[in-house]
């Protein structure tokens, strides 16, 4: 059974004393979480340790990373090692948010190199990918995606590819109030999985999850993670406030 999984992305966002009490409150709500559903929270670094003390021993919650660097270590001031990440328990990281690729030229290359390096240390990469508006509007969007894969991910075997999250991110929703529909959003997820059934296999292809991220709130999330390719969201904003985020879990199929 494939994992459903809530992942909050507080991106560059929260004080430490926000972020606890916004995770306090998530971590004390009425949430439950059956055996294949995980909520994962990728907080900013500073708060890795503490926000892991938080979560504690609490079932199938975890914290993530929201990124790492291509290389193992060496002189890359102000950069974090995924040896760095393992050193203090962190299971999971964000590889590619689509911010990552615009703000910072994140290369597909550079990406699969971070998959290998999060593989490497035991630590799962949620792997971003997903189109731009003006990529949506001329109707590539299948293709352009199915590059990203290609380039990031195919180098990985059919083993390796199953300890891989991907998180399907519409660019031209995120942070703007525009969302795919659940049609919009269940006909990228199909293809991405049937994309990955054509590398690895039709048995491959069907444990591996995918989410999707993209203005998620509490009001949609439940007809979007209905759909049968989509494994839960990859959430922003609305990770943020605790009662949002709360719903978007109990959303998980």
């Amino acid at each position: 059974m494939r994992k459903q999984i809530a992942a909050a992305n507080w991106k560059m966002n929260n004080t430490l004393e926000e972020g606890t009490k916004l995770l306090n409150e998530i971590v004390g709500a009425d949430i439950q979480l059956s055996d294949n559903q995980f909520a994962i929270f990728a907080v900013p670094f500073p708060y890795l340790i503490i926000a892991d003390q938080q979560v504690g021993d609490k079932s199938n919650m975890f914290i993530a990373a929201q990124n790492c660097h291509n290389k193992m270590a060496g002189a890359y001031t102000g950069e974090v090692s995924v040896d760095m990440l393992a050193s203090i328990h962190i299971h999971y990281c964000v590889v590619g948010h689509s911010e990552r690729r615009e703000y910072f030229l994140e290369t597909n290359q550079q990406l699969a190199e971070k998959v290998d390096r999060c593989l490497e240390k035991g630590i799962t990469p949620i792997f971003c990918c997903g189109e731009p508006l003006a990529i949506r509007e001329a109707g590539t969007q299948n293709d352009y995606v199915s590059v990203q894969l290609n380039e990031s991910l195919f180098h990985l075997d059919a083993e390796a590819i199953q300890k891989v999250v991907i998180a399907y991110e519409p660019i031209w929703a995120i942070g703007t109030g525009k969302t795919a529909t659940a049609t919009q959003a269940q006909e990228m997820h199909a293809h991405i999985r049937s994309v990955l059934s054509n590398q690895f296999g039709e048995g491959v292809a069907a444990n591996i999850s995918i989410l999707y991220g993209g203005s998620v709130k509490g009001a949609n999330a439940k007809e979007i993670f209905s759909q049968p390719d989509v494994d839960g969201g990859l959430v922003g904003g609305a990770s943020l406030i605790s009662s949002e985020f709360v719903q978007i879990i109990n959303a998980l199929k």
